[in-house]
């Protein structure tokens, strides 16, 4: 049988062969052109001859009997056209015949040879069916022959989905990332005081050679004991891991291996999500076929977590134990690997007795592993490790995560042992962290919300404090930099400067009424209207029916631009109900475009730090001289009437919790569907905050709006940050000091040990100012003369 290469290849050798050769077969084609009504190249040849005379008629045989049929008169034929078609030249009319039988012979080739490429094709089908059909399954074998294959298709598949999702992780993979995990950062606060490490601290760094042997044990044994076998993903101990979490219905077991881990370390965030996991996964295979085991171990006990802001084993045995690492016996060796399950939970300086518990369970995860005896740990279980006592370390977490991040990408090549001066205030940042916890601890459980995020910043986008959750051991996602969330009617700002640029003035009358557009159809909160009032009014209430109508009169794009401008970087969805927030922004982000109004109408870009400093002492980067100008994105009439109506927000609309005492507060809430997500989007003089407040899974709190907990918590920092400070006013706002700053505060004195000063009021600090200045140009008082004043004895009486 011949194959289909050979039947195609042969029908295009046999086309062209009679196109060349055509000619050469006319002496064989007389036959079948006498068959077709033509004639052969004799008769041809002889018609050509006669020129088109009549040939002789036959003679009559003298014994042939009379011919009795009647005579035949020749056909009227009718008279010939004037002008008729031109007469083929004798060539032509003798190739026509030829030309014809030529084509029928290609087309009879083209058919057979079709014909015996689906022959060919249909009986390997069927030799294929006839041999799959020995393997048929009947009966009920093959109800698990059925499952099997639709199992394969359906893994075939998700194979394909995962690694479709798992792709943009790879980005990460295409920079120098082996090269920026060496980075070295020392970081310093506002006033030039430490606070804290990223990096590798190549002082610290140990090579996995000088490790000791009982902690490369301990590690495996706990975190992934087939590390050398595995291509990247334990599969068994992810199986192993599932089974035990569904059996005992919490999770008691991780399934992902080392290689996933620092995955995860290199170019992931620890946020919990299905999506991580699979760009986790194929990471993992990408680092098993670009480093080598030895590789990958070195940077994980480098690079792992391990509570107190410390990361790797070499840094967290001087914080821990006050030695190096090469120096830790079996029992710290021990402990150690139990803090990388859960870092938070099991440090023995928040926990000792957790930490001891946890790291006899390392122990014993060493003899199941094989790697030691009981008798060889019966000492360090006997002889639990001990700690040195911890220092006060607050250091500011999730600010240095982003700090690091940004010094990344600002210093790209040469000395990375690097000093930055950062702009974040410790004071301040004490006060947000507290702030955050105590409104979780005092209110969680009632809103049903167990995360925030909180971003302080000055007006030009010198960030002073930044909050990313509540617990930065238990969980190091940075929430106020990372986390996409809905912003709600925080987000409506934006729509009303949009207006306001088109024309719109704070006393624009706007109506307040029901409204669709196609099957959308919004409503206000609390199901009631206002008919015609206000644009200040709409803002103040936070009328969602006004800003749908503004955006329509405005445009969505051009909503979406200004919010660019003013500093949101995320995607912007343009839908019809992106007037109330229903797109994903940051805490940062938002901060930094509230920042704008703050700022006179100039870009405020969020910024970390003022200075870099390499190991030489070379300035490699300094804001004043090498960042320019910002740009203008508002007028000062547009920022004018925008302050003034969101001044209203806190003075008597939905933010009245967060107004402060004495001094001029703006700001805008904001609350999304099924109460998600809850935000306080504020500003003053002095300072700018976003104050963020859900949770991670999405999950709705128990009606909790942004002029409630957000607000509160916005308050009870800014009350902090605004004492003992000089008090600026807003720019432009209407009824506010125009040009200077604000006298000094006056501050009361504080009611005891450990309470702020109590803040006078703005009028109140001014009319002592005054009262100062009056003394102050009052002239000296001079020594009166009592005998003078004595009266002079009269001779009446009265």
């Amino acid at each position: 049988m011949l194959s289909p290469r050979t039947l195609f290849q042969r029908l295009s050798d046999g086309i062209a062969r009679l196109l060349a050769h055509g000619r050469s077969a006319a002496p064989d084609m007389d036959f079948l052109a006498r068959r077709l009504g033509g004639k052969g190249s004799e008769g041809r040849d002889a018609g050509a001859a006669g020129s088109g005379a009549a040939l002789p008629p036959p003679a009559e045989s003298r014994d042939a009997p009379p011919s009795l049929a009647p005579p035949v008169h020749p056909p009227l034929l009718p008279p010939p056209l004037p002008e008729g078609p031109p007469a083929l030249a004798p060539n032509e009319a003798a190739d026509a015949p030829r030309r014809r039988l030529r084509l029928i012979e290609i087309d009879a080739f083209i058919d057979s040879s079709l014909f015996a490429v689906w022959s060919a094709l249909t009986a390997a089908v069927e030799g294929l069916s006839r041999f799959t059909r020995r393997f048929r399954a009947t009966g009920f074998a093959r109800v698990p022959v059925e499952l099997a294959g639709d199992g394969l298709t359906i893994a075939a598949g998700g194979g394909v989905v995962m690694l479709m999702l798992a792709l943009p992780a790879f980005d990460a993979t295409k920079q120098d990332w082996l090269a920026q995990s060496d980075y070295s950062v020392t970081f310093l606060d506002r006033n030039g005081t430490e606070i804290g490490k990223r990096g590798v601290r190549h002082s610290e760094a140990v090579p996995l050679e000088a490790m000791p042997d009982s902690l490369i044990k301990a590690t495996l044994a706990t975190e992934d004991r087939r590390f050398y076998t595995h291509f990247g993903i334990d599969v068994f101990g992810t199986f192993r891991a599932l089974f035990e979490n569904l059996r005992s219905n919490s999770v008691v077991q991780g399934g992902s291996s080392i290689t996933q881990q620092l995955a995860k370390n290199l170019f992931l965030s620890n946020e919990r999500t299905i999506d991580r996991k699979i760009k986790e996964a194929f990471l993992a295979m990408w680092l098993e076929s670009n480093l080598s085991k030895h590789d990958i171990l070195q940077l994980y006990l480098d690079r792992a977590y391990m509570g107190g802001g410390n990361f790797g084993v070499a840094a967290a045995s001087e914080f821990y134990f006050g030695k190096k690492v090469t120096d830790i016996n079996l029992a710290e060796a021990a402990m150690l690997s139990g803090l990388y399950k859960a870092p938070a939970r099991y440090a023995p300086h928040v926990n000792l007795p957790a930490a001891r518990a946890r790291a006899n369970e390392v122990l014993t995860n060493m003899v199941q592993a094989g790697y030691m005896t009981e008798g060889q740990v019966l000492g360090a279980r006997r002889k639990p490790a001990d700690v040195v006592p911890a220092a006060a370390d607050n250091s500011p977490d999730w600010f240095l995560d982003w700090a690091f991040a940004e010094v990344k990408r600002q210093v790209t090549g040469g000395d990375r042992t690097l000093t930055v001066r950062t702009t974040v205030d410790m004071n301040l940042q004490q006060a947000a962290d507290d702030a955050v916890e105590n409104a979780l601890r005092e209110s969680g459980e009632q809103f049903r919300v167990s995360q925030a995020a909180m971003v302080i910043a000055e007006p030009d986008g010198a960030v002073r404090a930044m909050v990313g959750g509540r617990d930065y051991g238990e969980s190091q996602f940075n929430r106020a930099t990372d986390a996409l969330r809905q912003p709600g009617s925080s987000f409506k700002p934006f729509v009303y400067t949009a207006a306001v640029q088109k024309g719109y003035t704070p006393q624009s009358i706007v109506k307040d009424a029901p409204i669709s557009i196609g099957n959308w159809s919004p409503r206000n909160y609390g199901g009631r209207y206002m008919g015609s009032i206000q644009l200040t009014t709409a803002l103040i209430h936070s009328l969602n029916t006004v800003a749908v109508r503004l955006a329509a009169a405005v445009g969505r794009d051009t909503i979406i631009a200004l919010a660019h401008r003013m500093g949101i970087t995320t995607n912007i969805v343009n839908s019809v109900a992106l007037p109330l927030g229903a797109t994903e922004v940051t805490v940062l982000d938002m901060t930094g475009a509230y920042a704008v109004f703050a700022n006179g109408g100039f870009r405020a870009k969020p910024y970390a730090f003022t200075q870099i400093v390499n190991s030489e002492g070379k300035v490699v980067f300094d804001r004043k001289r090498d960042i320019g100008a910002p740009e203008q994105v508002l007028d000062e009439k547009t920022v004018g009437m925008m302050n003034y109506m969101l001044s209203q927000v806190p003075e008597r609309g939905t933010g009245r919790a967060a107004k402060l005492q004495g001094i001029k507060t703006a700001g805008k809430t904001g609350t999304t569907n099924a109460y998600r997500d809850a935000w306080f989007m504020g500003f003053t003089g002095n300072y700018v905050g976003g104050v963020w407040f859900g949770n991670d899974d999405f999950t709705s709190s128990n009606n909790m709006t942004g002029g409630s907990l957000p607000a509160r918590t916005w308050n009870r920092v800014m009350t902090y940050a605004h004492s003992g400070i000089d008090l600026k006013p807003i720019p432009y706002l209407d009824g506010g000091p125009s040009d200077g700053e604000r006298p000094a505060p006056a501050i009361a004195a504080a009611g005891g040990s450990g309470q702020q000063p109590l803040l006078l009021s703005a009028r109140t600090t001014a009319q002592l100012g005054a009262l100062q200045k009056v003394f102050e140009t009052a002239p000296p008082l001079k020594r009166l003369n009592t005998a003078a004043l004595t009266p002079e004895p009269s001779g009446t009486a009265n």
